[in-house]
């Protein structure tokens, strides 16, 4: 089986996470969340007051960007979780905090220059699953499977909200909803590597599909792909 470069794209709270993790494992492939590292700078930013409320001190945040060491390591259950200078950060970069910003943070040319560079650096040996917003229209143009993942938006809530209650935050299910809708706008209409469904890209709406049913269907196009 040749190696490839499996792009996932598409909205937020679709499962892309998800679905990427099952890949990469049963593939042997590396997984990587770029999410996760957009979410990282955040928390930085964050935590560096460089963000209050809707500003964000952007000359602040991008001179500070070679600061800013980002790292994958195996957590419980064997699960990729993300640090941020060495600190393990997961549940905190899954806060309501940082999703109420990730997206403008994001949206700064400069940061997504620098986090692109690293992305690409990944997959230069292949064999690998990346899921984010731009990485078949950007990072990966050339990878060999692409997909597209959607849902509607009233799921994807929905989601989003039994994930926040089961980590013993506590939320609404209205302003979950608000939230990924303004992500959606943000992502989409952003004037550099906005979120795009590209030509080539598989679309995948799991609206009503289980996750070992998606996990199925991609399957099959990897063994498609890599058995020519």
């Amino acid at each position: 089986m040749i190696p490839i470069i499996i792009a996932i794209d598409g909205y937020s709270s679709t499962g892309k996470s998800t679905l990427a993790k099952a890949l990469a494992k049963i593939l042997g492939y590396t997984y990587v969340d770029t999410g996760a590292m957009y979410r990282a700078v955040s928390l930085h930013a964050l935590r560096s007051g460089y963000i209050k409320g809707e500003g964000i001190d952007v000359a602040s945040l991008v001179s500070d960007l070679e600061s800013i060491e980002i790292s994958f390591v195996l957590g419980e259950n064997s699960t990729s979780v993300v640090c941020l200078n060495a600190e393990e950060v997961e549940s905190e970069i899954r806060g309501m905090e940082v999703s109420s910003c990730v997206s403008r943070i994001s949206a700064i040319p400069q940061v997504r220059s620098f986090l692109v560079a690293q992305q690409q650096l990944m997959g230069v040996k292949k064999a690998l699953v990346m899921d984010g917003r731009d990485i078949g229209s950007v990072v990966f143009p050339e990878a060999e499977l692409k997909l597209f993942m959607t849902a509607s938006e009233d799921i994807r809530a929905q989601r989003r909200y039994d994930e926040l209650l089961a980590k013993g935050d506590e939320v609404d299910f209205e302003s979950v909803k608000s939230n990924i809708i303004e992500r959606d706008h943000r992502d989409t209409h952003r004037e550099m590597a906005p979120l795009i469904q590209t030509k080539d890209a598989l679309v995948l709406d799991n609206s009503c599909l289980s996750p070992q049913e998606q996990l199925d269907w991609v399957l099959e196009k990897v063994r498609l792909i890599t058995s020519i």
